[in-house]
C-alpha cells in the first residue's frame, strides 16, 4: 500500500481530472457561453480569481508529497474541507446532471482526503 502522502497526492490528481472533465463537458454540451459566466463578461479580475481558486488543488498534489507530515495532514483536512463545502454550496447552481454527478464524485474524493489525512498518524 502506498504511503499516505502519495495516496493524498493521487486523490488530488483525481479531483483535478474530475473538475477538468466537467469543464470539457460544459463546453461540448454548449452549457457555457465562452467569455461569459452567468451572462456576465469575463474580466481579468474574474479570470485571475478563478485561476487562483483552481490552482489550489494543483498545489495540493505537490504539497501532499513535500510538506512535513503534521503540516501536510492539516493542509489536506482544511483544503479538502473547503472544497467539499464550496462544491456543496455550488451544486444547485449547475443545470446539467453530469455536473451534479461530477461534483458529487469530487465531494466523495474530498471526504476520502479528509478521512485519510485525519487518520494519518
Amino acid at each position: 500500500m502506498p504511503s499516505v502522502n502519495i495516496t493524498l497526492s493521487i486523490i488530488w490528481i483525481a479531483v483535478m481530472l474530475t473538475y477538468l472533465l466537467g469543464d470539457v463537458l460544459r463546453i461540448l454540451t454548449g452549457d457555457v457561453t465562452l467569455g461569459k459566466i452567468d451572462g456576465v463578461k469575463f474580466t481579468q479580475g474574474m479570470s485571475f480569481g478563478i485561476a487562483v481558486l483552481m490552482v489550489i488543488p494543483i498545489l495540493m498534489v505537490v504539497f501532499s508529497l513535500v510538506l512535513p507530515q503534521n503540516i501536510n495532514r492539516w493542509a489536506n483536512i482544511i483544503v479538502a474541507g473547503f472544497w467539499l463545502l464550496f462544491n456543496l454550496v455550488g451544486l444547485p447552481t449547475y443545470p446539467g446532471h453530469y455536473d451534479k454527478f461530477l461534483l458529487a464524485v469530487s465531494m466523495v474524493f474530498n471526504g476520502i482526503t479528509i478521512w485519510y489525512a485525519w487518520n494519518w498518524v
